[in-house]
């Protein structure tokens, strides 16, 4: 480790790419987001159509924070150009279970036989869609896409029984 750790990342066609302190704004033709970074204290600096993240001490710590701050930075490309997709699947063993969506809510009905409904937050801007067993989720954040997904699987985690025998709920079967 005799130098800083820096990373060079270049930004795609159709992006345009906008440094206000230590936030970072990415515009595309899907829409806009916007991430600070000044938690990681990484010098971030935009030249031409280059982005680069550099270290301001060596260290281990600091060269993995580098390339976190760049797997960040292209996430956020994905998302403003082509965007995010999550695919999930409802799996029941006996009682069927309804998903629809209302509002910023996905209400999961009937699972194991329960009267009342399991509710999931939606965040951000993330469309949820359902089609029988299946439901797809799209957004340009990928961070909010994740944790709608998670919302979506937590309301229908099985406390105190067998996870090998019950196993019912909603689970991530793809992302693309």
């Amino acid at each position: 480790m005799s130098e800083y750790a820096s990373l060079k990342i270049n930004v795609p066609d159709g992006i345009q790419v906008s440094l206000a302190g230590s936030a970072v704004t990415v515009t595309g033709p899907k829409g806009k987001l916007t991430r600070d970074f000044a938690h990681t204290r990484m010098n971030i600096s935009i030249s031409d159509s280059e982005i680069t993240i550099a270290a301001p001490l060596k260290g281990k710590r600091l060269k993995a924070l580098v390339g976190t701050v760049g797997a960040h930075l292209k996430n956020m490309f994905k998302g403003v150009t082509t965007g995010h997709t999550y695919h999930m699947k409802v799996a029941y063993a006996h009682f069927p279970i309804t998903v629809k969506v209302a509002g910023k809510q996905v209400m999961i009905e009937n699972f194991m036989g329960e009267r009342s409904k399991r509710v999931a937050n939606i965040v951000g801007s993330v469309k949820v869609t359902v089609q029988g067993d299946e439901l797809t989720l799209e957004g340009i954040d990928k961070e909010e896409l994740g944790q709608t997904a998670a919302n979506i699987h937590f309301a229908t985690h099985v406390k105190k029984m067998d996870p090998r025998v019950f196993q019912d709920g909603v689970y991530v079967s793809g992302r693309a």
